[in-house]
């Protein structure tokens, strides 16, 4: 059964949608109190709801589905790990210097596959969020993320990671400690385990922060995710000086699901209900578990050899396309065209 959550965070483009909400709120409470029966007047506002919805969702652009991607509402890590996982045991520390809340790790299961998950915690109320340093992970963090999937290659068991991070933490201490390193040495070691390894983008996918834990044999991301080299503030600082170019800077980033498909960077994209993520957690998360573990069923068919061959080659094309190669093009279009019957399948 699905679980309608009241957005805390309205959006602006929203606007139409939760006045109508709003109506329909003020009614049902109206006819209860009345006993009248308001029962038409009430249908006939949810159908007009619905279409709104289908209006408005339909033309999202990336500025906005960034805001969306920010929600305070939308599910975070720790939620999919409540909704999806079970039996999960976390994992603390790097072994080297401190336990980073930014990262979490353990093992669980989803529907009864063992798994290492790793991600990124935002945290909850203002205290949790300071703990976990909004998501933004040190170098330790990537460490402990290391260090639990060396633990998990070796006894073979399959790596589901989410990501979900404005970026790694650029401070003085971080980078002191080895940030930049900690994270070209996950993206090295990552490429090599033998062993299955699915990535899933929930809302930010920012940088190398999302990279350090990102590098898989299926790259998955939610309708309304965004994945980038850099945040569309970032990018409208640097080329206009301003934050206020920020919705321009995201049109020039090409950082949807859908551009990011289109590229051959994105395996699959996971559909949110209608009106996002942040307003039903429940079917988010359900999608989310058919998906994992249809990919995971997908990936233990297949050898080790290839399996860590596929990935390394998979990530080595990354980028090129927009090098005009006209070897990588045909390489990413036939990769499209191999997935297209299988998400035809799907949709029918």
């Amino acid at each position: 059964m699905s679980q309608e959550v009241k957005p805390s965070g309205d959006l602006e483009f929203e606007a139409p949608i939760l006045e109508l909400e709003k109506k329909i709120e003020e009614l049902e409470v109206f006819a209860e109190t009345t006993q009248m029966d308001l029962s038409g007047q009430i249908r006939d506002l949810l159908q007009k709801l619905d279409e709104e919805k289908r209006r408005v969702y339909a033309g999202l652009s990336p500025w906005q589905r960034v805001q969306i991607a920010r929600h305070p509402n939308r599910p975070l890590t720790s939620d999919y790990l409540n909704m999806i996982v079970e039996d999960f045991m976390e994992l603390y520390g790097d072994r080297l210097f401190s336990d980073d809340r930014a990262i979490v790790c353990g093992f669980g299961k989803i529907s009864g596959m063992k798994m290492l998950i790793v991600g990124h915690r935002k945290g909850k109320g203002t205290k949790e969020k300071v703990e976990c340093n909004f998501g933004s992970a040190h170098p330790e963090g990537y460490r402990k993320a290391l260090d639990k999937m060396r633990i998990a290659a070796k006894f073979g068991l399959p790596i589901f990671c989410i990501i979900d991070t404005p970026g790694a933490y650029p401070g003085v201490g971080a980078e002191e400690r080895g940030q930049a390193q900690a994270i070209a040495r996950n993206l090295m070691e990552m490429t090599r385990f033998r062993t299955p390894i699915v990535c899933l983008v929930i809302g930010e996918g920012g940088s190398g922060g999302a990279l350090g834990i990102g590098v898989g044999d299926r790259t998955l991301m939610l309708e309304n995710a965004y994945y980038s080299v850099i945040s569309p503030e970032g990018c409208a600082a640097i080329l206009w000086k301003t934050g206020d170019k920020a919705p321009e800077a995201a049109d020039v980033l090409r950082l949807t699901a859908r551009d990011l498909d289109e590229f051959g960077v994105v395996d699959d994209i996971i559909a949110e209900p209608l009106g996002g993520a942040h307003r039903d957690h429940v079917k988010t998360a359900e999608a989310v578990r058919e998906a994992v573990v249809r990919h995971f069923t997908e990936l233990s068919a297949m050898s080790l050899d290839h399996l860590v061959s596929e990935r390394y080659l998979k990530h080595r094309a990354v980028g090129q396309y927009l090098e005009h190669s006209k070897e990588v093009k045909t390489r990413s279009k036939a990769r499209v065209a191999k997935r297209a019957p299988a998400k035809k399948a799907r949709a029918s």
